[in-house]
């Protein structure tokens, strides 16, 4: 889930009714009997690559960045229990006071419980983004899929807010995303994913009720594979 669409129509911070939606839309996939772990971003809050951009040094504001997922887990782990779903933070960066560290096995065992695990802290390097965190969390839990919730609908061949006539896929492969520069995930993300297989759906978070069409089935979004 992308940091950015948990503001909602404000630019930045968190949009309660975003978030409470969203936990609204996983607990109704959750009660089908999904697994399912969620990488958040922190766009919303702070982004490491436009700090460094103007100046600050890299690693920091990745860092930052990293802190910035954690707030996102949190605000994102309370509304899901508003929601009477169960719910684990784990960080790549170690806060014992309020998240477990991330440990692969005991995320899978939460799982098999029936909890949402909420991985917080990107991978805990710096000059790594929450996409390529996403796919190798989902290749370490055993996912059959990684769901990209965005503010778009799907992967165009140009971006739609500036231009009219763009097109959108409904299948594509990986290495057409690769070689148009499409900007569905980074680069190392979709990499990631090609080496092992791993479908990516990239689909819009703001429609009420679409992780459970994606979940059954339904044709919504655009499916990487």
């Amino acid at each position: 889930m992308s940091g950015e669409a948990l503001a909602g129509k404000q630019s930045t911070g968190i949009s309660t009714s975003t978030i409470k939606q969203f936990a609204q839309d996983v607990a109704q996939a959750h009660k089908l009997g999904v697994q399912m772990g969620i990488v958040i971003g922190g766009g919303n809050i702070f982004r490491g690559v436009a700090a460094s951009a103007d100046g600050m040094d890299r690693a920091s504001a990745d860092y930052m960045g990293m802190l910035a997922t954690c707030i996102n887990s949190l605000a994102l782990q309370d509304a899901l229990e508003k929601e009477n779903v169960p719910t684990r933070v784990q960080t790549a960066i170690e806060m014992h006071q309020i998240a477990e560290p991330y440990i692969r096995r005991r995320a899978i065992r939460h799982l098999e419980k029936g909890r949402v695990v909420i991985f917080g802290g990107g991978i805990g390097s710096p000059y790594f983004t929450t996409d390529t965190t996403a796919a190798l969390r989902a290749m370490e839990i055993n996912a059959e899929i990684l769901m990209k919730a965005t503010k778009v609908d799907g992967i165009y061949d140009k971006d739609p807010v500036k231009h009219k006539d763009a097109k959108k896929y409904d299948k594509i492969s990986y290495l057409d995303v690769l070689n148009q520069g499409l900007k569905v995930m980074d680069l190392t993300a979709v990499s990631l994913c090609m080496d092992n297989k791993l479908p990516i759906l990239s689909f819009d978070l703001n429609a009420p009720g679409n992780i459970s069409r994606a979940i059954l089935g339904e044709n919504i979004g655009t499916i990487v594979q």
